[in-house]
Formats: C-alpha cells, sequence, structure tokens
C-alpha cells in the first residue's frame, strides 16, 4: 500500500472517532505529508471513489502520484467530520467532491459550517468543486452508457442469468430495464464498486456523466 491508501485507511479511522482517533490522525497527517497531499476529494461511498479514479486512468491520470486523494465517507451524513479534519481548521487541504442531490443538503452545511462557502446554492458547491449526480453515481452511468450496453457488460461479467432471475421476480415488475439495472448493481455487497470499474472502462469518453467530467477538470 502506498503513502496515500494509508492516508485514506487513516483518515477514515480519525473520522470514526473513539479511543484509537488521536493515534489514527497523527498517521494520516504522517502519510499526508509523506505522500503530497494537495486534494482531498470527498465521495459518498466505495463505487464512487472506484469510477472516479478508474475515468481518471482512462484519461492517462495517476491520482495519487498527482496528490489527489478520494476517500469514501461511508455516508454523506459523515461529511462534515471529514471537512472539518481535512478542511481550514484540519490538514487545510482543498477540497472537492461528488454527491447525490437528495444528499447536497449535508454537504452545504457542512461547507458552510467550516467558513467555505455561505449561503451555498448548487452552483456555488459546483464553483468549489462539490458536483451533484441526479440520483446517484451509477444512475448516471446508466443513462450515458444505456440499458443494450449496461446488459452487455453484465453478460461479460457472467451474471446475466442472475439478473434475468432478478427481473422476473414479481417485486421488479413494472419497472423499466435500467431501473432493474440499477437496483441489481445494488443487490449484493462489493457490487456497486465491481460495476462502477466496469461501466467506466466501457464509457464513450464523449458521453461520460457531466459530475464525473466536471469533478475530474476541477482537480
Amino acid at each position: 500500500m502506498n503513502d496515500m491508501g494509508r492516508f485514506r485507511q487513516a483518515v477514515v479511522r480519525w473520522a470514526a472517532g473513539g479511543a484509537g482517533a488521536a493515534e489514527a490522525g497523527a498517521s494520516a497527517r504522517e502519510a499526508a505529508a509523506r505522500a503530497g497531499l494537495r486534494t482531498v476529494v470527498l465521495v459518498e461511498g466505495g463505487s464512487d471513489q472506484v469510477a472516479v479514479e478508474a475515468l481518471a486512468a482512462r484519461h492517462g491520470r495517476d491520482l495519487d502520484g498527482e496528490g489527489v486523494s478520494v476517500v469514501p465517507l461511508g455516508g454523506a451524513m459523515s461529511v462534515g467530520r471529514f471537512v472539518d479534519l481535512c478542511g481550514p481548521r484540519g490538514l487545510d487541504v482543498r477540497l472537492a467532491g461528488l454527491c447525490d442531490v437528495a444528499e447536497e443538503r449535508f454537504f452545504r452545511r457542512a461547507l458552510e459550517r467550516a467558513g467555505i462557502g455561505s449561503d451555498l446554492t448548487t452552483d456555488g458547491l459546483e464553483s468549489l468543486g462539490f458536483h451533484l449526480c441526479h440520483a446517484d453515481l451509477e444512475d448516471e452511468l446508466i443513462r450515458s452508457l444505456g440499458a443494450d450496453v449496461i446488459q452487455q457488460v453484465v453478460e461479460q461479467q457472467g451474471e446475466l442469468r442472475a439478473f434475468r432471475t432478478f427481473q422476473n421476480q414479481p417485486a421488479q415488475r413494472g419497472w423499466t430495464v435500467e431501473q432493474h439495472l440499477h437496483r441489481f448493481m445494488g443487490t449484493h455487497a462489493g457490487r456497486k464498486a465491481q460495476y462502477a470499474q466496469e461501466l467506466v472502462a466501457s464509457l464513450d469518453l464523449d458521453r461520460t456523466p457531466p459530475p464525473l467530467e466536471r469533478l475530474l477538470a476541477h482537480v
């Protein structure tokens, strides 16, 4: 594991608080200094981290090597803690992020409380480098790729039969194929991250979801 990976692990432990928080904070600071950390990108979950890093790699970028760390929050409600630790009152590095529209209020309040902007609108958030997905990142990728391409990816992953079985369940009847795909990706632990990687690999870069494209341009 490189220093940026050590930083990510340590800052998540630091944000969790508890008896080991002070030690984790020290580890995070040391790893950040060794890695040349300059920007922390806050995303809601591990699949978002995978997608951002995979898209950067497709553009020939090594975010870790550039001093950019993509950190999963484990849920939008934790964003305030990470902003406090990494923002001007903590490590004092540049912040950016990606979140769902439904979680915008958590990000906005955390930034305003930390003194990063005031009375923030959606445009204000984006000017700071925080970009919004309409529903979530999986939805953005599904709309960019289209259902046919994504079903091809499902087949390549050896899960087309499982997906067809899922579609035929009584609870899923009446849904669109896009809704089925979105739901299917979240049915097993690790599947969202698995498909985030594969969907970005299949993406026509000219059809990159705008929130992802803008985020990478910002950092």
